[in-house]
C-alpha cells in the first residue's frame, strides 16, 4: 500500500515518547557496551545490466497504485509490545485491526497487560495516531515516491522465497518524516519486502539512536505488513524495543492461504534479530 510508510513515522513517534517516558523516570545503571563482533554479511549479487534505480522506482510506484485500487478490505490480529533487549515485556496489547477502503481503519483490544503508563503514552498513542493518518487526518507526506526520495540500485539479495533488488533511499531533504535506510523490493512484483533505517533527522535530545525493520508479507496480490521492530537507544537509559507482529485474518474478505503462511515464515525467518 502507498500509505504504508507513513507507519514509519508512527514508529519514530512512539519511540520519542518512549524516549521522553524514560527519561521522566528515575535512570537504570548502565551496562557497559558490548564487545559483540558485527553479524558476517553476504555480498550482494550484481543486478542485470541496464536497469536503474530511477526505473525500479518508477515500476514500484506503478505496482504500489494498483494494488491499492484493488485492495477493498483486510484485517489483521496484531500484538505490540514494548520490551528491554533481554526480551523483558514492559507493555503489551493485542488487538483486532480492520481495514476497509479508501481510508478507514478500526481498532479492537482484546488484551493487555503490563505498564498501564507506557500502554497510555505509547501502545494507544501509536494506535490513535494509526486511525487519524488513515482518514487522512494527518497530512504529512512520508510515502516512497520520488517528491520524497532517491533510489539507488546497490544489488540484488534473495530475502525468504523473494528475490530482491536492494536500494539505497537517499531522502531529498532533512526532515524527521522521513528516513535514511534501505529497501528489499521483489523483483516480479515491484513490491516493498523490508525496510530497513532511521531517521532522516534527530528525534529529541533524549534519543541517541532510532532505528527500524519493517517486514512485508505476500498475500495472494498484495503484500501487506508482516512484523515491525524499532530499537530506541535513550541518553541514560538503554535501549528500548517496540515490536508490532501482524497476523493477517482475511484479505478481500478471503482467508489467507496456506502459502501465504509459509511465505510469512520464511521472509521472518531470513531476517536476523536485532542486534543487543
Amino acid at each position: 500500500m502507498a500509505r504504508l510508510p507513513v507507519w514509519i513515522l508512527r514508529l519514530f513517534a512512539a519511540a520519542f515518547v518512549l524516549g521522553l517516558l524514560a527519561a521522566a523516570t528515575r535512570p537504570a545503571a548502565q551496562s557497559a557496551p558490548g564487545s559483540s563482533s558485527p553479524e558476517a554479511i553476504a555480498p550482494l549479487q550484481p543486478p542485470p545490466p541496464g536497469i536503474t534505480g530511477d526505473e525500479i522506482f518508477a515500476q514500484l510506484v506503478r505496482h504500489n497504485e494498483l494494488r491499492n485500487a484493488a485492495l477493498r478490505q483486510y484485517s489483521a490480529i496484531r500484538t505490540y509490545a514494548v520490551t528491554n533487549t533481554k526480551g523483558k515485556v514492559h507493555a503489551q496489547k493485542i488487538v483486532q485491526m480492520d481495514y476497509r477502503a479508501p481510508g478507514r481503519k478500526t481498532f479492537v483490544t482484546t488484551s493487555e497487560k503490563g505498564s498501564s503508563v507506557v500502554r497510555h503514552l505509547v501502545l494507544n498513542r501509536l494506535i490513535e495516531s494509526e486511525a487519524g493518518a488513515a482518514t487522512g487526518k494527518e497530512h504529512h507526506d512520508s510515502s516512497i515516491t520520488p517528491a520524497n526520495y532517491t533510489l539507488v540500485l546497490l544489488g540484488e539479495e534473495q530475502i525468504g522465497p523473494s528475490r530482491c533488488y536492494v536500494v539505497q533511499a537517499v531522502p531529498n531533504r532533512k526532515d524527521k518524516y522521513l528516513f535514511e535506510g534501505k529497501v528489499w523490493i521483489d523483483t516480479q512484483d515491484f513490491a516493498i519486502v523490508k525496510i530497513a533505517g532511521h531517521p532522516a533527522k534527530k528525534l529529541s535530545f533524549w534519543i541517541e539512536r532510532a532505528e527500524f525493520v519493517r517486514q512485508y508479507q505476500k498475500a495472494g496480490e498484495f503484500w501487506l505488513p508482516l512484523k515491525d521492530e524499532t530499537a530506541v537507544d535513550v541518553k541514560f537509559y538503554g535501549k528500548k524495543i517496540l515490536t508490532i507482529d501482524h497476523r493477517l485474518s482475511t484479505v478481500n474478505e478471503a482467508r489467507p492461504g496456506s502459502e501465504t503462511r509459509q511465505n510469512a515464515q520464511a521472509l521472518s525467518d531470513s531476517v536476523a534479530p536485532a542486534p543487543e
